[in-house]
């Protein structure tokens, strides 16, 4: 009788699942880092927001493992700027991973996240969701 295969920890699904629920976002982010000898800053938009980081759409070449500064407001208390590594990207879509948030920084975007709805959920759809005319 053949030996199974022992199933990779690892599996996509389990890759897929993350620490934190992401939920959608919509502001502005600056984004500085260096590229060769010279410091950029950028803007590029928030498009998702956790716990741990944040998803940006931003016109850039920044390579994964690169440590950035992130500066952005999102309830008037959040520190306007702050450092993340770069974890994923995909075209200009990019995924960082806050680094070094204080107690009072995770508390504050705790209470911030409260008032998001999470990507997994549909947005709403004018008419319910409903195809005009049917």
């Amino acid at each position: 009788m053949p030996a199974s295969t022992p199933r990779s920890a690892t599996s996509q699904g389990e890759r897929r699942r993350r620490r934190h629920p992401r939920y959608r976002s919509d502001f502005q982010v600056a984004v500085s880092f260096l590229s060769g000898n010279k410091h950029q800053r950028l803007e590029g938009h928030g498009t998702d927001l956790s716990e741990a980081g944040i998803g940006i759409l931003v016109a850039a070449e920044v390579n994964v493992g690169e440590v950035v500064g992130l500066g952005f407001e999102i309830d008037g208390t959040f520190p306007r700027e702050l450092r993340a590594v770069l974890r994923y990207r995909r075209g200009y879509h990019y995924g960082f991973e806050f680094l070094s948030l204080t107690a009072d920084q995770q508390e504050s975007l705790k209470q911030y996240l409260k008032s998001l709805k999470p990507v997994d959920e549909p947005l709403s759809r004018p008419n319910g969701g409903r195809t005009p005319g049917f």
